[in-house]
């Protein structure tokens, strides 16, 4: 098992539901795949450094967790999938 930093930006046009409905969705990915989520930090809206699809904030999320070398992978589909909810994200093994 690895340990594992997510950070992704929200769409920050998304109603507050929808939001925790997102959040909720990836963790439990993690979770159904054999993971392990060790802490979620919602950092809020922030400006991005430059504009993305003419958005200038976004809601940014830091998920930490534990989970297989395999997960990664899985999580970066169901984000991609997720294109209008999800900005950008970055995974980073610790």
């Amino acid at each position: 098992m690895n340990s594992y930093e997510l950070l992704y930006i929200l769409n920050n046009e998304l109603a507050d539901e929808a939001k925790d409905a997102v959040v909720e969705k990836l963790n439990a990915v993690v979770t159904s795949n054999g993971g392990t989520v060790d802490g979620v930090e919602k950092w809020g809206t922030r400006r991005l450094a430059y504009p993305i699809n003419f958005k200038s904030e976004g809601y940014y999320v830091l998920v930490n967790f534990t989970a297989p070398a395999t997960l990664p992978e899985e999580l970066e589909r169901v984000m991609r999938i997720n294109q209008d909810s999800v900005i950008r994200f970055l995974i980073v093994k610790r």
